[in-house]
């Protein structure tokens, strides 16, 4: 595994712990906020449909220019950004607010992700490549959901929220070592 690959590997891995804390504890979480069924549906389908739809705008656009990394890295610390916003939330407005942006972190940081892990692996190890990609982040979320089902159970909600965004920030710190190494590779075709 070279090295663009690993830090991409280890850096989702991180985000994926610290994302997969929350899970199905959403539910409740919204419930307790004064939220019932209808607003977890509103609230996860608001997060859905604008991934989903910037995931196609942002995949064009970056295909277009060569600002991969630092999109994705932007992705990657605005994904704590909204990840500690949880800590505000009060009402299921103010959940609505957090899962669009959690939304538009996540359209930035998954298309430059695959784009950067695609252009950095080894041709003759993509179906591992792929499968450490995919079965590592299974993995780490099956952990961290019940970690995360631990800290609400013994603790509380604030003390998953900010677990959950000072993981994720240290996943964008660990993300930004992509920033470095291209403007290495940048240098050394321009010499």
């Amino acid at each position: 595994m070279n090295k663009n690959i690993r830090i991409l590997l280890y850096g989702a891995n991180l985000w994926y712990f610290g994302a997969g804390m929350l899970g199905p504890l959403f539910a409740i979480f919204t419930e307790r906020i004064g939220g019932d069924i209808l607003d977890v549906a509103w609230a996860w389908a608001t997060y859905l449909f604008i991934t989903g739809i910037l995931y196609i705008v942002i995949g064009k656009m970056t295909d277009d220019r060569d600002n991969k990394e630092k999109i994705m890295v932007l992705g990657y610390f605005l994904n704590a950004f909204f990840t500690f916003g949880y800590l505000f939330v009060s009402s299921p407005w103010h959940l609505f607010v957090v899962q669009a942006g959690l939304g538009v972190a996540e359209a930035l940081a998954t298309p430059t992700w695959n784009a950067l892990y695609a252009k950095h692996g080894n041709k003759r190890q993509e179906g591992l490549q792929w499968g450490l990609a995919g079965g590592q982040g299974q993995i780490i979320t099956g952990i961290a959901l019940v970690i995360g089902g631990l800290l609400v159970n013994y603790f509380s909600f604030t003390a998953l929220f900010l677990t959950m965004g000072i993981l994720l920030t240290l996943a964008a710190f660990y993300q930004a070592q992509i920033l470095r190494i291209a403007r290495k590779q940048i240098k050394s075709i321009g010499k």
